[in-house]
């Protein structure tokens, strides 16, 4: 008992170093720089959360990725470059606007037109109304006349 007792701290011990450290970088002017970078990269698991608002593992061993390109004096784009090697645009909370993009960006304004462009015709149509024919007119006249007084309109009465 005392052997698997130890040997499962072993393991415990061994398993410590794995996990994602998340300490601050020594030097405040890094720090700040990894921060900003932390607040343009997408946690993969939250997908809606920068990292450095998210708790997940993964959000957690991108914040050490970031701090060690910062730490070795990467610049921001190279750290951008870097995540975006391995993982895409989609890491990225602000993908960029590229021949790949321009429909992500533009789909907004292609629905906004699409919606104007409808709005517009529908007005058109219920705007344009053709005049009753005699036989129309007559038609209505009669059933008007054979109304009784009770189902008229009110307002008819003042003209």
């Amino acid at each position: 008992m005392k052997h698997l007792f130890a040997f499962f701290l072993l393991v415990l011990a061994a398993a410590l170093p794995a996990t994602a450290s998340d300490t601050p970088l020594k030097d405040p002017v890094q720090e700040a720089a990894a921060r900003e970078l932390m607040k343009e990269i997408r946690c993969l698991v939250c997908q809606n959360q920068s990292i450095e608002d998210s708790n997940a593992d993964l959000a957690k061993d991108l914040r050490d990725i970031v701090r060690e390109q910062v730490a070795l004096g990467a610049t921001p784009d190279q750290v951008r470059a870097y995540l975006v090697d391995r993982y895409g645009d989609w890491v990225l909370l602000k993908p960029p606007v590229n021949r790949l993009t321009w429909f992500l960006w533009g789909s907004p304004f292609l629905v906004l037109g699409g919606v104007l462009i409808a709005v517009v015709s529908s007005r058109k149509k219920a705007a344009v109304s053709e005049p009753l024919t005699s036989e129309e007119q007559a038609r209505l006249d009669e059933l008007l006349r054979a109304a009784p007084e009770s189902d008229q309109i009110k307002g008819s009465e003042k003209q």
